[in-house]
């Protein structure tokens, strides 16, 4: 049985990519470490708990002898690395903690899986999943290619740009075989209700206000969560040592645009008047360092790969906006008075 430890495996993205490869590779022992953290969710993962090939394991990856245990233990043949703290706003205001886990804690697993494969990387893969947001600001037009020139402009994209020189220079200094990705905004079930799409969504149904920064101009490219998965699948198993691949949904919308869309999605779901959410649209202060558009040049992962998104955006956000409706019980589990106080800290009490 081939043992692969996923990183971070109770978050939005890894709770996905845990499901995925459970699912799909019943010889393979899937390790789930996870600090459970705000974002960490084991409600996430209640349809695989039970999975003969599926452990979890509570820790912290700066924890270097937990970290030595856990490869002693399980043998690990390979690491897909998602733990992150990954909220811009949260960054801002707390940038140490992003330096603590982005990049003092991915730099201690590199080190654990150095220490443990003590050179013998044949059959060895360590898999570091980043994010578009390290290349900056676009333009109205081009997009970020892998060899776009990195330009963070916030702690946690700064954060994650270092993460990723560190894993670059294990390849380089150590001959350690990794492979990274890039990322675009994911989106779809069991996002933290703090990102735009699951706010959105969960504010139209209460009839509270749609915070929107500044014009509401700032464009993303949006990734469904699940092909997020299968091309992490695709980079793991078929991607070349020491490359990046950057993962994108060729899915461009502002931020106005994307809110104004799932107001008429709710609308239609909840037996509302047409237009009746859009009154709820609240413009709010710009934060600062805001980026303007990221947009995603996938032709790499496409070619050498073959992967393609799945999912028309629309029918995207559809699915996610029934899934929330249908879930309200997890919304209230995951709302602590901790993410409370954040949230009238960010925009307000309403």
């Amino acid at each position: 049985m081939k043992n692969i430890l996923i990183t971070g495996g109770a978050g939005f993205i890894g709770s996905h990519l845990v499901r995925h490869f459970v699912g799909k590779y019943p010889d393979y022992r899937i390790v789930n470490l996870d600090a459970l953290t705000y974002a960490g969710n084991l409600e996430n993962l209640r349809d695989v708990e039970t999975a003969p090939n599926y452990t979890f394991e509570k820790g912290d990856i700066l924890d270097a002898a937990l970290l030595a245990r856990l490869f002693e233990k399980y043998r690990f043949e390979g690491v897909i690395h998602l733990a992150a703290e990954s909220h811009v706003d949260r960054s801002i205001t707390d940038p140490l903690a992003f330096v603590r886990t982005n990049v003092l804690g991915t730099v201690t697993l590199l080190h654990a899986a150095k220490t443990a494969w003590t050179g013998q990387f044949e059959g060895k893969r360590f898999y570091h999943v980043s994010t578009d947001e390290v290349y900056g600001s676009l333009g109205d037009e081009g997009f970020f290619t892998e060899e776009t020139r990195y330009d963070p402009r916030s702690p946690y994209s700064a954060s994650k740009a270092s993460s990723d020189h560190f894993v670059r220079a294990y390849f380089h200094t150590y001959g350690l075989p990794v492979v990274l990705s890039n990322c675009s905004n994911n989106y779809g079930p069991n996002h933290f209700p703090e990102k735009l799409i699951p706010l959105v969504i969960s504010n139209i149904r209460h009839e509270k206000p749609l915070p929107v920064y500044g014009d509401g101009l700032y464009t993303r490219d949006w990734l469904w969560v699940k092909d997020h998965a299968s091309a992490i699948d695709a980079v793991f198993h078929r991607g070349r040592d020491g490359e990046t691949y950057n993962i994108g949904g060729n899915n461009e919308w502002t931020n106005i645009a994307l809110v104004e869309k799932l107001c008429d999605i709710m609308d239609e779901l909840l037996g509302r008047p047409p237009g009746a959410s859009r009154q709820l649209i609240t413009f709010v202060k710009d934060r600062p360092g805001h980026d303007r558009r990221y947009a995603i040049d996938a032709s790499k992962i496409r070619e050498e790969l073959g992967w393609l998104p799945s999912i028309r955006a629309e029918e995207g956000f559809r699915e996610t906006a029934r899934w929330y409706l249908d879930n309200e019980e997890w919304l209230l589990h995951v709302r602590s008075g901790a993410y409370q106080a954040y949230y009238d800290a960010q925009y307000g009490a309403h």
